[in-house]
Protein backbone atom coordinates (compact mmCIF):
# COMPACT_ATOMS: atom_id res chain seq x y z
CA UNK A 1 0.00 0.00 0.00
CA UNK A 2 1.32 3.27 -0.78
CA UNK A 3 2.56 5.54 2.21
CA UNK A 4 0.65 8.33 1.96
CA UNK A 5 -2.30 6.25 1.64
CA UNK A 6 -1.71 4.11 4.70
CA UNK A 7 -1.07 7.49 6.74
CA UNK A 8 -4.37 8.86 5.29
CA UNK A 9 -6.24 6.03 6.91
CA UNK A 10 -4.23 5.67 10.18
CA UNK A 11 -5.50 9.43 10.32
CA UNK A 12 -9.03 8.15 9.71
CA UNK A 13 -8.73 6.30 12.26
CA UNK A 14 -7.36 8.48 14.98
CA UNK A 15 -10.38 10.60 13.80
CA UNK A 16 -13.13 7.77 14.24
CA UNK A 17 -11.76 6.44 17.57
CA UNK A 18 -11.92 10.46 18.88
CA UNK A 19 -15.36 10.53 17.90
CA UNK A 20 -16.38 7.28 19.58
CA UNK A 21 -15.40 8.36 22.76
CA UNK A 22 -18.37 8.46 25.07
CA UNK A 23 -19.30 11.71 27.39
CA UNK A 24 -17.61 10.11 30.60
CA UNK A 25 -14.51 9.21 28.70
CA UNK A 26 -13.85 12.84 27.56
CA UNK A 27 -14.60 14.29 30.83
CA UNK A 28 -11.68 15.48 32.37
CA UNK A 29 -13.39 16.23 35.91
CA UNK A 30 -17.39 17.37 36.62
CA UNK A 31 -18.69 20.52 36.70
CA UNK A 32 -17.58 22.93 39.88
CA UNK A 33 -21.13 24.63 39.74
CA UNK A 34 -24.68 24.00 39.07
CA UNK A 35 -25.23 24.68 35.52
CA UNK A 36 -28.17 26.54 36.83
CA UNK A 37 -26.10 29.22 38.69
CA UNK A 38 -23.59 29.95 35.57
CA UNK A 39 -24.51 33.81 34.59
CA UNK A 40 -24.64 34.51 30.63
CA UNK A 41 -21.98 37.23 30.11
CA UNK A 42 -20.08 38.77 26.59
CA UNK A 43 -16.57 38.42 25.52
CA UNK A 44 -16.44 42.34 25.44
CA UNK A 45 -12.64 42.31 24.37
CA UNK A 46 -8.85 42.52 25.52
CA UNK A 47 -7.25 45.04 27.39
CA UNK A 48 -4.65 45.95 29.92
CA UNK A 49 -4.01 45.74 33.20
CA UNK A 50 -3.45 49.50 34.58
CA UNK A 51 -1.06 49.11 37.19
CA UNK A 52 0.89 45.33 35.65
CA UNK A 53 0.08 46.01 31.80
CA UNK A 54 -0.98 42.34 31.64
CA UNK A 55 -3.25 41.43 29.36
CA UNK A 56 -6.54 40.97 30.14
CA UNK A 57 -10.12 39.79 28.49
CA UNK A 58 -12.91 41.75 29.51
CA UNK A 59 -16.46 39.84 30.29
CA UNK A 60 -19.62 41.73 29.95
CA UNK A 61 -22.60 40.66 32.07
CA UNK A 62 -25.49 40.43 30.13
CA UNK A 63 -27.96 41.60 32.97
CA UNK A 64 -25.97 44.09 34.58
CA UNK A 65 -23.53 45.72 32.17
CA UNK A 66 -20.78 45.46 34.21
CA UNK A 67 -17.56 44.89 32.72
CA UNK A 68 -15.11 42.19 34.33
CA UNK A 69 -11.51 41.75 33.82
CA UNK A 70 -9.79 38.52 33.75
CA UNK A 71 -5.69 37.89 33.56
CA UNK A 72 -4.50 35.72 30.51
CA UNK A 73 -1.45 34.77 28.59
CA UNK A 74 -0.10 36.82 25.92
CA UNK A 75 -0.61 33.92 23.38
CA UNK A 76 -4.29 34.15 24.07
CA UNK A 77 -4.96 37.53 23.92
CA UNK A 78 -3.11 37.66 20.34
CA UNK A 79 -5.52 34.37 19.39
CA UNK A 80 -8.54 36.95 20.61
CA UNK A 81 -7.75 39.82 18.83
CA UNK A 82 -6.97 38.00 15.53
CA UNK A 83 -10.51 36.93 15.74
CA UNK A 84 -12.15 39.46 16.53
CA UNK A 85 -10.28 41.88 13.91
CA UNK A 86 -11.20 39.02 11.41
CA UNK A 87 -7.74 37.93 10.67
CA UNK A 88 -7.68 34.65 8.37
CA UNK A 89 -4.23 33.30 8.41
CA UNK A 90 -2.99 31.38 5.54
CA UNK A 91 -2.31 28.29 7.45
CA UNK A 92 -4.82 27.10 10.36
CA UNK A 93 -3.42 28.27 13.70
CA UNK A 94 -3.91 26.38 17.06
CA UNK A 95 -7.08 27.48 17.86
CA UNK A 96 -9.02 27.53 14.57
CA UNK A 97 -7.36 24.11 14.18
CA UNK A 98 -9.35 22.91 17.06
CA UNK A 99 -12.55 24.63 15.54
CA UNK A 100 -12.37 22.99 12.22
CA UNK A 101 -11.41 19.56 14.35
CA UNK A 102 -14.46 19.56 15.82
CA UNK A 103 -16.77 20.79 13.12
CA UNK A 104 -14.84 17.72 11.11
CA UNK A 105 -15.86 15.61 13.50
CA UNK A 106 -19.93 16.69 13.16
CA UNK A 107 -19.86 18.28 16.84
CA UNK A 108 -20.43 22.30 17.43
CA UNK A 109 -19.26 23.90 20.49
CA UNK A 110 -22.49 25.37 22.17
CA UNK A 111 -21.04 26.70 25.29
CA UNK A 112 -18.11 27.61 27.07
CA UNK A 113 -17.91 27.20 30.89
CA UNK A 114 -15.64 28.87 33.76
CA UNK A 115 -16.93 27.00 36.20
CA UNK A 116 -14.60 28.05 39.40
CA UNK A 117 -11.68 30.09 40.47
CA UNK A 118 -9.60 27.18 42.23
CA UNK A 119 -6.68 29.26 44.14
CA UNK A 120 -5.02 31.42 41.17
CA UNK A 121 -6.45 29.26 39.00
CA UNK A 122 -9.52 29.81 36.33
CA UNK A 123 -11.29 26.42 35.41
CA UNK A 124 -12.82 26.17 32.04
CA UNK A 125 -15.08 23.81 30.12
CA UNK A 126 -16.15 23.13 26.44
CA UNK A 127 -19.56 21.93 25.77
CA UNK A 128 -20.35 20.03 22.93
CA UNK A 129 -23.26 19.16 21.21
CA UNK A 130 -23.01 16.18 18.65
CA UNK A 131 -26.24 15.75 16.50
CA UNK A 132 -28.60 12.79 17.27
CA UNK A 133 -26.70 12.83 20.61
CA UNK A 134 -29.15 14.32 23.49
CA UNK A 135 -26.48 14.88 26.39
CA UNK A 136 -23.63 17.31 25.59
CA UNK A 137 -20.12 16.32 26.15
CA UNK A 138 -17.86 18.83 28.36
CA UNK A 139 -14.04 18.83 28.08
CA UNK A 140 -11.78 20.62 30.65
CA UNK A 141 -10.26 23.50 28.93
CA UNK A 142 -8.10 26.02 29.95
CA UNK A 143 -10.79 29.54 29.72
CA UNK A 144 -8.21 31.69 28.21
CA UNK A 145 -7.90 29.04 24.99
CA UNK A 146 -12.35 28.17 25.91
CA UNK A 147 -12.78 31.86 25.08
CA UNK A 148 -10.20 31.99 22.03
CA UNK A 149 -12.39 29.17 20.37
CA UNK A 150 -15.79 30.72 21.48
CA UNK A 151 -15.25 33.76 19.13
CA UNK A 152 -14.39 31.90 16.44
CA UNK A 153 -17.39 29.62 16.65
CA UNK A 154 -19.66 32.11 18.28
CA UNK A 155 -20.60 29.68 21.29
CA UNK A 156 -22.54 31.11 24.29
CA UNK A 157 -20.38 32.10 27.19
CA UNK A 158 -21.16 31.79 31.07
CA UNK A 159 -19.10 31.81 34.36
CA UNK A 160 -19.66 31.40 37.83
CA UNK A 161 -20.66 33.69 40.60
CA UNK A 162 -17.05 33.35 42.09
CA UNK A 163 -15.40 34.33 38.31
CA UNK A 164 -17.00 37.61 38.00
CA UNK A 165 -16.02 38.85 41.44
CA UNK A 166 -12.50 37.66 41.61
CA UNK A 167 -11.91 40.14 38.86
CA UNK A 168 -13.98 43.56 40.16
CA UNK A 169 -10.70 44.80 41.63
CA UNK A 170 -8.52 44.81 38.40
CA UNK A 171 -8.53 47.84 36.31
CA UNK A 172 -8.08 47.88 33.45
CA UNK A 173 -7.82 50.23 29.88
CA UNK A 174 -7.85 49.70 26.32
CA UNK A 175 -5.34 48.98 24.07
CA UNK A 176 -3.19 51.42 22.87
CA UNK A 177 -3.90 51.05 19.34
CA UNK A 178 -6.00 48.62 16.99
CA UNK A 179 -8.86 48.09 19.62
CA UNK A 180 -11.83 46.22 19.09
CA UNK A 181 -14.70 45.71 21.28
CA UNK A 182 -17.81 43.55 21.53
CA UNK A 183 -20.85 44.81 23.26
CA UNK A 184 -24.55 44.35 22.32
CA UNK A 185 -23.54 41.54 20.16
CA UNK A 186 -21.94 43.91 17.98
CA UNK A 187 -18.30 44.31 17.34
CA UNK A 188 -16.63 47.53 16.65
CA UNK A 189 -13.20 48.46 15.55
CA UNK A 190 -11.11 52.10 14.89
CA UNK A 191 -12.82 53.68 11.68
CA UNK A 192 -9.29 54.58 9.83
CA UNK A 193 -9.47 56.78 6.75
CA UNK A 194 -9.20 54.02 4.18
CA UNK A 195 -12.03 52.29 6.03
CA UNK A 196 -13.84 55.70 5.57
CA UNK A 197 -13.04 56.26 1.67
CA UNK A 198 -13.36 52.85 0.61
CA UNK A 199 -17.04 52.07 2.57
CA UNK A 200 -18.21 55.62 1.38
CA UNK A 201 -18.61 56.75 5.40
CA UNK A 202 -19.05 60.58 6.57
CA UNK A 203 -16.25 62.20 8.46
CA UNK A 204 -17.82 61.96 11.64
CA UNK A 205 -16.57 60.57 15.02
CA UNK A 206 -17.38 57.13 15.12
CA UNK A 207 -16.64 53.53 15.40
CA UNK A 208 -16.91 50.91 11.98
CA UNK A 209 -19.27 47.54 12.59
CA UNK A 210 -17.20 44.66 12.07
CA UNK A 211 -19.36 41.82 12.89
CA UNK A 212 -22.85 41.09 14.57
CA UNK A 213 -24.12 38.18 16.22
CA UNK A 214 -27.61 37.49 18.16
CA UNK A 215 -30.07 40.26 17.81
CA UNK A 216 -27.73 42.40 16.56
CA UNK A 217 -27.18 40.62 13.68
CA UNK A 218 -31.19 40.34 13.32
CA UNK A 219 -31.41 43.57 13.16
CA UNK A 220 -31.25 46.18 9.65
CA UNK A 221 -27.77 47.10 11.12
CA UNK A 222 -24.84 45.59 8.85
CA UNK A 223 -21.15 45.13 8.88
CA UNK A 224 -19.46 48.15 7.24
CA UNK A 225 -21.79 50.98 9.19
CA UNK A 226 -20.31 53.66 11.46
CA UNK A 227 -22.04 53.97 15.03
CA UNK A 228 -21.81 57.51 15.70
CA UNK A 229 -23.73 57.86 19.34
CA UNK A 230 -24.45 55.38 22.14
CA UNK A 231 -27.46 56.88 24.10
CA UNK A 232 -26.43 60.57 23.91
CA UNK A 233 -22.89 60.02 23.81
CA UNK A 234 -21.05 60.65 20.69
CA UNK A 235 -18.38 57.26 20.57
CA UNK A 236 -14.84 57.86 19.38
CA UNK A 237 -12.96 54.61 20.20
CA UNK A 238 -14.26 51.38 20.77
CA UNK A 239 -13.60 51.42 24.62
CA UNK A 240 -16.01 54.55 24.32
CA UNK A 241 -18.60 52.31 23.12
CA UNK A 242 -18.23 49.44 25.89
CA UNK A 243 -18.49 52.38 28.17
CA UNK A 244 -21.46 53.94 26.72
CA UNK A 245 -23.20 50.46 26.73
CA UNK A 246 -21.88 49.76 30.36
CA UNK A 247 -23.45 52.76 31.39
CA UNK A 248 -26.89 52.13 30.26
CA UNK A 249 -29.40 51.06 32.97
CA UNK A 250 -30.20 47.76 33.12
CA UNK A 251 -34.06 48.57 32.71
CA UNK A 252 -33.18 51.00 29.92
CA UNK A 253 -32.93 49.97 26.17
CA UNK A 254 -29.54 51.00 24.65
CA UNK A 255 -30.32 53.48 21.96
CA UNK A 256 -27.90 52.98 18.55
CA UNK A 257 -27.65 55.96 15.59
CA UNK A 258 -25.42 54.87 12.90
CA UNK A 259 -24.48 55.64 9.83
CA UNK A 260 -25.48 53.83 6.78
CA UNK A 261 -25.99 53.78 2.53
CA UNK A 262 -26.08 57.29 2.89
CA UNK A 263 -27.90 58.61 5.75
CA UNK A 264 -28.69 57.83 9.48
CA UNK A 265 -30.49 55.47 11.64
CA UNK A 266 -31.53 54.27 15.00
CA UNK A 267 -31.64 51.25 16.20
CA UNK A 268 -32.78 49.99 20.08
CA UNK A 269 -31.16 46.79 21.73
CA UNK A 270 -31.42 44.96 24.85
CA UNK A 271 -28.49 45.75 27.59
CA UNK A 272 -28.86 41.57 27.46
CA UNK A 273 -28.13 41.33 23.96
CA UNK A 274 -25.21 39.52 22.96
CA UNK A 275 -25.45 35.67 22.67
CA UNK A 276 -26.25 33.57 19.87
CA UNK A 277 -25.13 32.90 16.26
CA UNK A 278 -23.38 34.30 13.75
CA UNK A 279 -25.56 35.64 10.88
CA UNK A 280 -23.56 38.04 9.26
CA UNK A 281 -20.21 37.94 7.69
CA UNK A 282 -16.86 39.16 9.15
CA UNK A 283 -15.18 42.47 7.17
CA UNK A 284 -11.44 41.35 7.82
CA UNK A 285 -8.95 43.43 8.90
Amino acid sequence: MPRRNLAAQSLMLAIVFFASFQAQDLDARELRIDPERLIAVELAGVGLSASAGAPLVLLRHLETGDVVPIIIGLDQARAILMAMHGVEPPRPMTHDLASNMISALGASLQRVLVDELDGNTFLGMLELRIQGQEEPIRVDSRPSDALALAVRTGASIYVAPSVLVAGEDLDYEGLPNRQVVTALGITVVEAGQDERQALSLPDQPGVLVRRLVGAAARSDLEPGSLILKVNQSVVKTPMEFLEAVRNTEASSTVRIRYWQGDSEHELELAPSAGAGEPRRPVISA
